[in-house]
């Protein structure tokens, strides 16, 4: 009490003074000064049953606070309580001057040094008028105050008492929103929410924070609301005809927050010809009969999306049934209408099973019909002489994924290519014409066979649903006459060359869509006149009795010499090579001139 500063036992000798000592108990002791307001009021001393190591630096300070808090229960301290509120330390100043003047409450707080000049707590030298506590204590009692004794829990790890240190360590300002502050209220740890501002002022530390009431909870929760349901309010006021928008509203007419906001009598200016007949019942109902109405229209924003919205507003009159405002919201339920039109067509599709399934196959035929190739004559590109065969599946409602394309790049080179989607029906066509015209896109770039279908895999596996495909693709440069080409999980091409055939060697290449992120090889093939290429699907050579490399043998010694036409060559393979997997087949022969 006299050196007013702790004392620090590991264990207690045996001769030594204690106010808890029992016989035989010799462990660790720690005597902390009880002091407020500058006086020493008593001692506190806690007491371990063993002897321990020196206390780390949180735990002494939740002991200091302790120990301020005791001082305030002794006797003598009802006295101070009731007087003065202010800090004499504290004249009026600059940073009391700004206290005064945030609308937040704030706290004024000085450090309190030990002998070594070590900030060990801080006293709340001045609360301004609009300062809460959360325990709900007046200011009168909070001034004066440790802080760690106001607020003990605050010495916790990560509590609000580290971040006071570092902005009067540092000087450096520190802002949180949603900060946890618990504080105990008769022994009960209650926590509460706040949005906290901490800055140095000359030696003092000023403390501001907010709580967040049931009001503010209640706001943010609403925000939240109006966010997720795409949800905007308004009110009119039709004597000064000042309108009041939230900023989801300016969102959802497209405009910026600082434009001015649409009037409800000017909605048709802003709405589709065809809904104004409804908007004009709508305000008719609201302006002129003073009821509550609702209409559902097509906004046609300032950013060119049309949105359907549907706008519900009530009027406000006064006694005399006069018009006083109009306050109502508007909400976009676009995404609720397109469901609803979705599930329409779906309900209508499906109450003729057998007619459903006819169009779904219609349409299928219509999208593979948009990819293969109505004629059987060959066509010359760029020095190529190039025949396509295609053959459905036996079963005519099998209609599959396969696919070519031959077109001439923008940079004068070829792009020849032939894939097979998985699967059959509208998904394998409506797959099938994505990747084809994806991988056209991409080939107008100059990028070599191996890099489109990296690129192609990536198109596949993020947006595509659940699609997945093989391709075999080449880029033929008409001056050296050099094919670069490449493969995703398809089979060889044949070349026949000098009357030999022959599968190409396979470079490694996964199949489309199977991974997120693929590599694939790239090998080069040099060309003369009279060779002939062939690419091909899976249909033509896949057997359910054989596998594959025996399937491609029997393909190899059915080729042949390329003795024939080119179109009378590919009619003769498709003869000798009958399916039996249900699978489309694609062949597609390349003649070099």
């Amino acid at each position: 009490m006299t050196e007013r500063r702790t004392q620090w036992c590991a264990a207690m000798p045996a001769d030594a003074a204690a106010i808890g000592r029992r016989h035989g108990v010799d462990g660790a002791r720690a005597v902390l000064p009880a002091e407020l307001g500058g006086r020493v009021l008593g001692a506190l001393e806690v007491c371990w049953p063993h002897s321990r190591p020196p206390l780390s630096a949180p735990v002494s300070r939740q002991l200091n606070a302790l120990a301020e808090l005791c001082a305030h229960a002794l006797p003598g301290t009802e006295e101070r309580a009731a007087g003065t509120t202010e800090d004499p330390a504290l004249p009026a100043g600059p940073a009391r001057d700004l206290a005064d003047g945030l609308l937040d409450p704030v706290l004024i707080l000085r450090p309190v040094l030990d002998d070594q000049d070590q900030v060990t707590d801080f006293a709340i030298a001045y609360v301004n008028e609009r300062f809460a506590d959360p325990a709900g204590r007046p200011r009168a009692m909070i001034t004066g105050m440790r802080l760690l004794t106001a607020y003990p829990l605050m010495a916790c790890d990560g509590g609000l008492y580290e971040h006071v240190l570092r902005v009067h360590a540092t000087g450096e300002p520190f802002r949180a929103e949603r900060l946890a502050l618990r504080v105990l209220v008769d022994d009960v740890s209650l926590t509460g929410l706040l949005t906290v501002g901490i800055g140095r002022h000359e030696d003092a530390v000023l403390l501001s924070w907010r709580l967040e009431d049931e009001a503010a909870r209640m706001s943010a929760l609403l925000e939240h609301v109006q966010r997720l349901g795409r949800i905007g309010g308004f009110q009119e006021d039709a004597v000064s005809g000042e309108i009041l928008w939230n900023r989801h509203l300016f969102s959802l007419f497209g405009l910026p927050p600082t434009a001015s906001p649409v009037p409800v009598e000017r909605l048709h200016n802003h709405a589709h010809p065809d809904d104004s007949v409804a908007i004009g019942r709508f305000l008719r109902t609201l302006l002129h009969h003073r009821h509550s109405a609702s209409t559902a229209f097509r906004l046609q924003p300032a950013d060119g999306v049309v949105r359907h919205i549907r706008v519900v507003a009530e009027p406000v009159t006064d006694p005399a049934g006069n018009l006083l405002a109009v306050r109502g919201a508007y909400q976009d339920f676009s995404s609720q209408h397109w469901t609803e039109v979705a599930l329409a067509a779906t309900r209508d599709r499906l109450a003729d099973t057998e007619q459903h399934a006819e169009e779904r196959n219609r349409l299928a035929l219509q999208l593979q019909r948009a990819i293969m190739p109505s004629s059987h004559a060959p066509v010359d590109i760029a020095g190529l002489h190039v025949a396509v065969r295609y053959r459905p599946a036996e079963e005519g409602h099998l209609v599959g994924g396969d696919w070519y394309d031959a077109v001439v790049l923008p940079h004068k080179k070829v792009l020849l290519a032939v894939g097979d989607v998985a699967g059959h029906g509208i998904e394998a066509a409506t797959g099938m014409v994505v990747l084809r015209n994806a991988l056209r896109g991409l080939a107008a770039t100059g990028a070599g066979p191996a890099r489109l279908l990296g690129w192609l895999n990536t198109v596949t596996h993020h947006l595509t649903e659940h699609v997945t495909a093989t391709v075999v693709c080449g880029v033929y440069d008409p001056q050296n006459r050099v094919l670069r080409w490449a493969r995703a999980g398809h089979p060889p091409p044949v070349l026949i060359h000098q009357s030999t055939a022959a599968a190409l060697p396979l470079p490694g290449g996964i199949l489309l869509g199977a991974v997120a992120e693929a590599e694939y090889e790239e090998r080069r093939l040099s060309l003369v006149p009279g060779d002939r290429l062939l690419m091909y699907t899976d249909g033509l050579i896949e057997r359910r009795d054989r596998s594959v490399e025996k399937s491609l043998e029997q393909l190899l010694a059915t080729v042949g010499a390329a003795t024939r036409g080119l179109g009378e060559h590919l009619d003769v393979l498709l003869t000798h090579a009958r399916s039996d997997t249900d699978d489309d087949t694609c062949l597609i022969g390349i003649d070099v001139g």
